[in-house]
């Protein structure tokens, strides 16, 4: 069972060689191993995580070298949920990507992009997971970080250049930190396994200790998007595809939370920056969604509660104990899908009526119930009403809060029970706007253009008759009319009938948010004993030690 642990890593980067050989062609062969390969993943992580569960965490060192000298894979409970929700999210975005059209658009490109790259971030995203030592996880961000700046900069607009730009600048930043908190570990302490760093940490001094743990929590809240280092986030978010958006908004942070979970049991126990991470939890929530509260773009708008949020996790971790990190668990995965649901419902809202601006939609509830139901469900789950596994995560970690007692653990049952009432609030502003009341007048007709790469008219503007109509000139064009090429070759129209596999993909992102519900017994059962094998380390040590 073993050798299975770095399946998840090899198995897309291997595709993606195959794919670059390939190139453009065999464009229906390309979207099938993408499918298959991604559907391989997620049926080696749903073993693992059921192997983990069974028989406990799983390690493997590549070319069978020990460390600290060797590659160390490790698979433990909350490796395995990770993976499993990671990967049936990634596969459900490569449905809705599909249908988008945005992949069929590297027909004319000299070398497929999408596909290769988006199998580079899960291979990424699965390192981050999977990785037993400091070095392996900066990997996996590097990795992510290669993807991620092609896939923000899809389609080469402006906009996503800056956008994309303003994200590596941060991303390096985070980067050079992190190395540098390798070489200081190592320096201190003579490895970089995780098992390993767990013994020699403690003989570490205090100081030298608290400065590697404070080191490593800033990169780790840069990627998590953790205030005040989330500024970066509202703007770049946005701007990309909507598949990529929503990949991103629910996972790419994620792999940050991951980290600091990893991290502050397994190497720094009874951590001395607790309160400072409550005071950054609580802080997350408050702007996060107050910022919200202030947005007019459905995007916008799930970018800052994305922020918001993630102080709900970030308040598990401060907290330390059994039912707080198995609190902070549950959200980590109901958010991974219900944020992703959101984002890829906002991609559909943009598809058919040509923007996610609230001032200028609709109707929706009446035109297109079938939308209205998709962005509802997982609206209400985000806001934690219950039975909702919204309900179930932040009601574990506010009993988690109430169980602590103390002055910041109150605050933060405050801010919590705040936050999720400003969520509803949000969420029922967008319903109102968007879905409820009637079309406002001047609304978006189909066959409006939505990609393309001259997203900036010139200095010398032709006068309106000389206009030109198609990709790139910002106006409408008849539907189902043939519009000029805007990025390699063509362009993506507004359409009141949406593709069948966007539909279908955001219907079971939809349902995937609610079996956590149906299954909320058997899944607070795993997290609560995910929580004591982190807390309790020893498992994860003789694991990799062999001890």
């Amino acid at each position: 069972m073993n050798a299975l642990v770095p399946l998840p890593v090899l198995l897309p980067l291997c595709v993606t060689g195959l794919k670059l050989a390939i190139g453009p062609r065999l464009h229906r062969f390309q979207r099938f191993i993408s499918l298959a390969v991604l559907g391989a993943v997620l049926v080696l992580s749903v073993t693992l995580m059921v192997a983990a569960d069974r028989h406990g965490p799983l390690s493997v060192h590549l070319g069978d070298f020990a460390p600290p000298v060797g590659i160390t894979l490790v698979a433990d409970r909350l490796s395995g949920l990770m993976l499993t929700v990671s990967s049936a999210v990634t596969l459900l975005v490569l449905v809705y990507s599909l249908g988008q059209g945005m992949a069929d658009r590297d027909d004319q490109a000299p070398v497929g992009v999408f596909h290769p790259a988006y199998l580079i971030l899960v291979a990424g995203v699965s390192c981050t997971f999977l990785a037993g030592d400091l070095v392996n996880l900066y990997v996996g961000f590097e990795i992510m970080l290669v993807a991620s700046f092609v896939l923000l900069t899809i389609g080469g607009t402006a906009t996503r250049v800056r956008a994309g730009s303003t994200y590596v600048i941060i991303s390096l930043f985070s980067s050079v930190l992190f190395l540098v908190a390798i070489a200081m570990t190592y320096a201190v302490a003579g490895t970089v396994n995780f098992a390993q760093l767990a013994g020699r940490l403690q003989e570490v001094p205090l100081g030298a200790r608290t400065l590697l743990e404070a080191m490593l929590l800033t990169v780790f809240a840069i990627k998590a998007a953790v205030f005040p280092l989330a500024a970066w986030l509202p703007d770049s978010y946005p701007t990309a595809p909507a598949p990529v958006t929503a990949v991103f908004a629910g996972l790419l942070t994620k792999v940050g939370v991951y980290s600091m979970l990893r991290t502050q049991t397994l190497l720094f126990p009874g951590h001395r920056l607790g309160d400072l991470l409550m005071l950054a939890a609580l802080a997350s929530m408050a702007v996060g969604i107050l910022g919200a509260v202030a947005q007019t773009d459905l995007k916008r708008v799930l970018s800052f509660t994305l922020i918001s949020h993630i102080g709900y996790m970030v308040f598990g971790i401060a907290l330390a104990g059994r039912g707080s990190i198995a609190g902070a668990i549950v959200y980590v995965a109901h958010h991974i899908t219900v944020q992703t649901t959101l984002f890829l419902v906002a991609g559909l809202i943009e598809r058919r009526d040509g923007t996610t601006e609230l001032t200028r939609l609709g109707g929706l509830a009446k035109a297109a119930p079938l939308l209205a139901v998709l962005f509802f469900v997982p609206a209400m789950n985000l806001a934690g009403i219950p039975p909702l596994s919204g309900f179930i995560g932040k009601l574990g970690l506010m009993r988690a809060g109430v169980a602590d007692g103390g002055g910041w653990a109150w605050a933060l049952v405050a801010g919590s029970a705040a936050t999720s009432l400003l969520t509803l609030y949000v969420m029922a502003k967008v319903w109102n706007l968007a879905f409820w009341r009637d079309a406002p007048p001047g609304a978006e007709e189909e066959g409006v253009v939505l990609e393309s790469a001259e997203d900036e008219e010139p200095d010398d503007e032709p006068d309106d008759e000389e206009r030109p109509t198609g990709s790139g000139s910002g106006l409408p064009v008849p539907a189902g009319a043939v519009v000029a090429a805007g990025f390699l070759g063509q362009s993506i129209t507004t359409s009141k009938r949406l593709p069948w596999p966007m539909l279908v993909a955001t219907g079971a992102a939809v349902a995937l948010g609610l079996s956590y519900t149906v299954l909320g017994g058997p899944l607070t059962t795993f997290t609560q004993a995910a929580a004591t094998e982190l807390l309790a380390r020893t498992p994860y040590i003789e694991a990799v030690l062999g001890r």
